[in-house]
């Protein structure tokens, strides 16, 4: 193996030297740059631009999960909660213990019933307020963003529900705590 340098031609003599035309022909391995050139299709602006439009898209889970939450909300407080279950049960056990052996009728019906109904309509109140906040929210997303994105149709739709489950929740709440759905029973005199 020769490992003398040949010093590097000059610019003149580089441009006197014949040019070989003719190039090897022999076929290339598949996976090399023929294969891998690019064409005028893959430098279309639309193909280019479609990309950028679906990266730029928002995906609107966070909208979508809310509003499922919030109609979820919504059909808890209307169908009654475990939460309000187990919050009316130690309002009656803290209403008899609180009793004394001589109370009268009336007092005994407000410890173990009236006391317990307003508590179960108020943890429904809550949970009705709370998803009316969370759909309303939803809903509203859009006028903080940018104007021409808006909310898939079915999540507004879902918002909507929330929004007429949660605005009932909060009638029944209304009633239920200021005995006006059902009156609070009393003992005969």
């Amino acid at each position: 193996m020769d490992t003398t340098k040949t010093p590097a031609p000059n610019a003149s003599e580089a441009d006197a030297t014949p040019v070989d035309l003719e190039k090897d022909q022999t076929p290339q391995p598949a996976g090399t740059e023929a294969d891998t050139a690019l064409t005028d299709g893959d430098l279309d602006d639309d193909a280019f631009d479609e990309d950028h439009a679906e990266e730029e898209q928002p995906s609107h889970v966070a909208a979508a999960a809310s509003a499922i939450v919030a109609a979820g909300l919504s059909v808890v407080a209307l169908s009654g909660s475990w939460v309000a279950g187990i919050v009316s049960e130690r309002k009656s056990i803290t209403g008899r213990l609180e009793l004394s052996q001589a109370a009268d009728a009336n007092a005994q019906i407000a410890a173990q019933f009236v006391g317990p109904w307003h508590t179960t309509a108020l943890v429904n109140g809550i949970f009705s307020t709370l998803a009316l906040i969370i759909a309303v929210f939803v809903l509203a997303l859009p006028a903080f963003g940018t104007p021409e994105r808006t909310l898939p149709t079915w999540v507004r739709s879902v918002s909507w529900a929330g929004i007429a489950l949660g605005a009932l929740g909060i009638l029944l709440f209304v009633l239920m705590y200021f005995d006006l759905l059902l009156a609070v029973p009393q003992a005969a005199g």
